[in-house]
């Protein structure tokens, strides 16, 4: 595979593993959680959306529109995705950025010749690339021939997964990826089916296969109130760690944020969790205690 969708490539990112980073978004994910902060890397085909708030309703989209796609009527969104092609002649006319395109084709060269640039920041660091999305083990071929390009350079390499991917696409880059970070987001099967679209049979799989292969691995709970924060999900997911050796033992707590929901409303689709509240430090450092009572390794991204 040399060529993948990308929505996009971030430099200097301290939160997506060791030292500073430049971070790959593919585009394509298996699971659907409802507090996703990044909704425009669900799908795996680039997306046009709009957002409102910049708009000036000067009109230059729609006449710039091909397949008369766009729409001025109040009410209604701006976007006809059922004519839509994606062409991203709208996104060109609009001065204002009120429309974006989420997603672009890239090959693995031209996401090689970006990442590198950032070179001097993974050298004084200990840094490196991190591909993310989405699932990027989507493309467990083009994470591979990346990665392959970056340990020529001596750059660390890690791998942002969810988990929900065929075992053979974690052996894929298992031989080219310095660290992982994995999420593990509810121990009940059922209720993770209910949050994400899929239970985690699968994921607790995966786990088990990178510790078998003695793969660095950092395990992640994006830490959602009244969702996975109860004690008998605390406990489960400590038992499980446990389950996994000695290497397994320490989990990094991911507080649920709203930041993504602009993305939601640009795209036209539900955002779920409006009702839901961001936890706060005193709730987050109880979580993390409980955790640390039972034997894991608990901190917290922030």
């Amino acid at each position: 595979m040399n060529s993948a969708v990308i929505t996009n490539i971030q430099g200097y990112s301290i939160h997506d593993g060791p030292g500073i980073r430049t971070v790959v978004f593919f585009k394509g994910c298996p699971l659907s959680c409802e507090w996703c902060a990044n909704p425009e890397c669900i799908s795996r085909k680039p997306q046009m959306g709009f957002i409102e708030s910049l708009c000036k309703k000067c009109g230059k989209c729609l006449e710039a529109c091909p397949e008369n796609a766009i729409r001025l009527n109040e009410g209604e969104f701006r976007i006809d995705y059922l004519k839509c092609t994606v062409c991203g002649k709208c996104e060109e006319a609009c001065v204002y950025d009120a429309i974006v395109r989420y997603g672009g084709l890239m090959t693995v060269n031209e996401v090689w010749d970006a990442v590198r640039r950032d070179r001097m920041f993974y050298d004084s660091s200990g840094g490196g690339v991190t591909v993310s999305g989405g699932e990027p083990l989507l493309y467990a071929e083009f994470v591979h021939q990346l990665f392959d390009f970056c340990r020529e350079e001596k750059i660390n390499t890690c791998v942002e997964t969810c988990g929900f991917v065929d075992p053979d696409a974690i052996l894929e880059v298992i031989p080219v990826s310095d660290f992982f970070l994995f999420d593990i987001k509810h121990m009940d099967s059922v209720l993770h089916k209910k949050y994400t679209g899929q239970s985690n049979n699968r994921i607790l799989e995966n786990a088990e296969l990178l510790i078998k292969h003695n793969a660095d691995v950092m395990f992640r709970l994006p830490l959602v109130p009244g969702i996975n924060d109860s004690e008998t999900n605390i406990k489960a997911t400590s038992e499980f760690l446990k389950g996994l050796g000695e290497k397994a033992l320490k989990l990094q707590l991911m507080p649920y944020h709203r930041m993504g929901q602009g993305k939601y409303k640009a795209l036209d689709m539900v955002y779920h969790m409006e009702q839901i509240p961001a936890m706060d430090n005193e709730a987050i450092e109880t979580v993390k205690n409980k955790y640390m009572d039972l034997g894991i390794l608990c901190t917290v991204s922030r």
